[in-house]
């Protein structure tokens, strides 16, 4: 392996990726470690591959403005290059005066981050678009949709390679020593050990950026860099399907609730769940009666339908079980005395909305770094 690195990327997940394919545009010497042998293997590939509109997270947080700005830019990516994708628009279905309360509160959120569109639709409103959804009242946000996350990791990967970037997966990093001449990491390729420098690190390492950010020297628990691990599961409907949009419950706990998502491929999905877990497991062990229950309050019609083990996916949280929002961290870590290492921790939803956005960002944190 080489000996030394201008820019080395951390993650070659769907975020890893996109701030590659950004900062090989005027940059060359970018590198992109993977740890596990297929691109995407964790977080990108295990998720709903839903285009969020951003309604869901406070004003002014990094979650809310990359988000809205994501979505635009998710969406004329798939149309200039083929990638495909289906706005299908958002139902957050509400059944209660708590839940009234929450959709509205919901509308000002997301009028307030720039989500255009937004309504608030009556029981008949909502049994005209989706006939089998039992909802008095229903938030409607018409620009989310879904996309598939392996085309556009993909996208990314080319874009990359196209710009002079190299990425290299089965590369895990070790160690990370912070030198006056920039970074020396140490770890594995293949089956053999490598070192290099590195003048710049971006940490992207989804499920591991605190174990990078912790080996590299930073205290992660006094700067609250420490992820915890939440889990969710997937069932898929296996009977004709009942729905045609994107279908929510109010969100109640650290998820977004067990909705409904159409795919590409015309089935429905019912997920994910949340709970905190220790371990890298990626076996559905919820129950899919459970679901069937949880979705019923608002598809009475899902105690008839077969349901089917699917898939579970884990996300990267900074809030632990009971704790409040958080959002993403994205900094350049120079205050810390880490000059030119950027952490990109606790990417989590909506990373995936958010990656051409939070590869903007960070392209433009390195430009004012190198200033």
């Amino acid at each position: 392996m080489l000996e030394r690195a201008n820019i080395v990327i951390i993650g070659g997940g769907v975020v890893g990726l996109a701030v590659a394919a950004e900062l090989s545009k005027d940059n060359e010497g970018v590198f992109v470690f993977e740890k596990n042998k297929r691109l995407g293997q964790e977080v990108s590939s295990h998720n709903s591959g839903v285009v969020h509109s951003g309604i869901h997270y406070p004003k002014n947080s990094f979650k809310a403005k990359l988000c809205v700005a994501g979505n635009k830019m998710i969406y004329d990516i798939c149309t200039k290059r083929g990638l495909p994708f289906k706005r299908l628009g958002k139902l957050t279905v509400a059944n209660s005066e708590n839940e009234f309360r929450q959709i509205e509160l919901l509308k000002k959120q997301g009028k307030e981050n720039g989500v255009d569109g937004l309504e608030v639709l009556d029981s008949e409103e909502v049994r005209k678009m989706e006939p089998a959804i039992r909802a008095e009242q229903a938030l409607y946000s018409p620009s989310s949709g879904i996309i598939e996350p392996d085309y556009l990791l993909e996208y990314y990967k080319s874009l990359t390679r196209i710009n002079g970037g190299v990425i290299v997966p089965d590369t895990e990093v070790k160690s990370v020593k912070n030198r006056d001449t920039g970074y020396e990491i140490g770890g594995r390729n293949g089956g053999s050990n490598f070192s290099l420098m590195a003048n710049t690190i971006i940490n992207s390492a989804g499920l591991g950026a605190d174990r990078i950010a912790e080996i590299a020297g930073m205290d992660i628990e006094a700067l609250g860099y420490r992820l915890h691990f939440c889990k969710g599961d997937y069932f898929r409907i296996a009977d004709r399907p009942p729905v045609s949009h994107l279908v929510y419950p109010v969100p109640d706990g650290p998820g977004l609730g067990i909705h409904l998502t159409p795919d590409l491929s015309g089935s429905v999905k019912m997920g994910p769940n949340a709970y905190y877990v220790s371990n890298l497991d990626y076996r559905v062990e919820s129950g899919k009666e459970d679901f069937r229950k949880d979705v019923s309050r608002y598809l009475p019609s899902i105690v008839n339908m077969r349901i089917e083990e699917d898939s579970s996916g884990i996300r990267p949280k900074l809030q632990g079980p009971g704790e409040g929002f958080r959002d993403f961290v994205i900094r350049e870590e120079g205050n810390q005395g880490f000059p030119g290492f950027f952490n990109l921790i606790g990417i989590e939803s909506p990373g995936l909305t958010a990656s051409p956005a939070i590869a903007s960002y960070v392209s433009t944190l390195y430009s004012e770094w190198r200033k």
